[in-house]
């Protein structure tokens, strides 16, 4: 699957306001509940992973990967996209504060490889990154991550 046909207008918000990581998590989880991609108790599951296994998923500067098995509620690839109006600490030494959220959905080991390739690649390029950051809507934010379309 490409990265174009798992961030859709569905799955992307831009500058949401949150006090905390957890519901920072949630709006992005809840994302890919809305568009009939997981289950509700994906969302829980991908908390519980933070909560047991600690920040990890904090990949970069700013950037959190939130994922938990697909037995915990995937119901399809999923990815969904939220930038936060004001960053939020998900407890990494190095990479907090969080101000981009994603949330992975994978049904096995390949069918979101390509996805989350084109992802870190648009992710490693700054000035990708910095229109995303900066995307004010969540057409904004959609044109961002989807540069080559224009008519969205």
């Amino acid at each position: 699957m490409q990265l174009s046909t798992m961030l859709t207008a569905e799955t992307v918000r831009a500058q949401i306001r949150v006090a905390s990581w957890e519901e920072a998590s949630r709006a992005a989880g809840n994302l890919l509940v809305a568009a009939g991609s997981a289950e509700p108790r994906y969302v829980d599951a991908m908390m519980d992973v933070l909560r047991e296994m600690g920040p990890y998923a904090v990949i970069a500067p700013g950037i959190v990967l939130l994922h938990a098995r697909r037995e915990d509620g995937v119901r399809q690839p999923c990815l969904a996209l939220v930038t936060l109006a004001t960053p939020v600490p998900f407890g990494h030494r190095e990479n907090d504060p969080v101000d981009l959220v994603v949330a992975l959905g994978a049904v096995d080991k390949h069918a979101h490889v390509a996805a989350l390739q084109e992802l870190a690649r648009l992710l490693g390029d700054e000035a990708a990154l910095q229109r995303i950051r900066a995307a004010e809507n969540d057409r904004d934010l959609l044109l961002a991550v989807r540069p080559q379309e224009s008519g969205i």
